[in-house]
């Protein structure tokens, strides 16, 4: 391991020193694999538009982030910003100059790459998803433009993910192995939910059962290594130990903070999916209706961005994790369920006139 960690050192300098002009770039792609855009953006857009693959992006994400960090306390994975100060490969002290930044500080173990994991299986989800609707539009005879369109949109798909992997390693956040660990990762849960029909049809039952499992595995597991010496919590203090700027380091970037923003919005999607508001609002002709999906697009966008305005308190982290719980569970109740429920209504009205 000496042997990559050394070798990333190298290429993360590389790319510090020769490529800092395209920070802002780069800053902005580590933001693209940011995995809290998959319920601020790619959901809300999604699921108004085909509530198949909502469901499917949510679970996909859910799950993915629950293995990506099951594998964080297995690998127990360095980052690069603190690994260059707390190794002893480098002779008398001379440790290479890793240049941080406000997004470096993260708390959790680095390998996987959950940006680059939580990347690699949305897109995935949302390139299979846009091939499957385009090819079935096609007529049979079109192999040459059913070819280019499958070129052009998988392109797409790895030209985001190698930038995306490039502006993790590039901020010292991971090293280079962790982001190619990370969209292996990805894609693979990405295409083990497309051969999982089950979950379009789950019942709130299914949605609890689940909730319960990923957090009583991953709280056993967290207790059972506790008990035998290894605290899984290991990387937070040398995380804060060695960031360059304290106020770069945030609580939900802890391990258990991913996984009780994960819970609440898997809770949120069940919860809202066997309501009396989403099946009203399914039932009729406003599901096939474009003013109606476009209506609540628009909506469902809008609102989820003001969620970046609630401001949970951190100075007592029960507290935060029950409050970070009801919030995320409250963007797929937003979305799934009120937003349709409510642009439903709205329209009624409209409707009867009309008719």
């Amino acid at each position: 391991m000496d042997f990559l960690h050394r070798s990333g050192v190298l290429i993360i300098q590389h790319l510090q020193k020769d490529y800092r002009a395209y920070y802002d770039f780069l800053n902005f792609m580590s933001s693209v694999g940011d995995p809290q855009n998959i319920f601020s953006i790619y959901f809300p857009l999604w699921f108004q538009l085909n509530q198949t693959v909502g469901t499917k992006m949510i679970w996909v994400a859910v799950i993915g982030d629950w293995f990506n960090l099951i594998f964080k306390w297995i690998l127990f994975g360095h980052r690069p910003y603190w690994w260059i100060q707390e190794t002893e490969i480098y002779p008398n002290h001379s440790s290479p100059c890793l240049e941080q930044f406000p997004t470096t500080c993260e708390t959790g173990p680095g390998s996987p790459s959950g940006h680059a994991m939580g990347s690699s299986r949305v897109w995935y989800v949302m390139v299979a998803a846009a091939l499957s609707y385009i090819v079935s539009r096609m007529d049979e005879s079109s192999i040459t433009l059913h070819r280019l369109t499958w070129s052009f949109l998988w392109s797409v798909f790895w030209l985001i993910q190698i930038s995306v992997c490039i502006s993790r390693v590039f901020i010292a956040t991971h090293f280079p192995h962790q982001v190619i660990l990370g969209v292996i990762g990805g894609m693979l849960v990405a295409e083990a939910f497309e051969r999982t029909p089950g979950i379009y049809m789950a019942s709130l039952s299914v949605y609890l059962k689940t909730n319960v499992f990923l957090f009583l595995f991953a709280l056993g597991f967290y207790l059972l290594l506790r008990l035998l010496g290894i605290d899984l919590l290991w990387s937070v203090p040398i995380a804060k130990k060695w960031c360059a700027n304290p106020d770069w380091i945030h609580i939900d970037s802890t391990p258990f903070a991913g996984l009780v923003r994960n819970l609440g919005v898997l809770f949120g999607l069940g919860f809202a999916i066997n309501s009396e508001m989403f099946l009203l609002s399914s039932q009729g002709e406003n599901d096939s209706e474009l003013s109606f999906r476009l209506l609540c697009v628009l909506t469902s966008l809008t609102t989820v961005q003001l969620y970046r305005f609630i401001k949970i308190p951190t100075h007592t982290e029960p507290l935060f994790y029950l409050l970070s719980f009801w919030k995320s569970a409250s963007i797929p109740l937003t979305v799934v369920a009120l937003i349709p429920y409510c642009v439903h209504m709205l329209m009624r009205p409209s409707e009867k006139k009309i008719k």
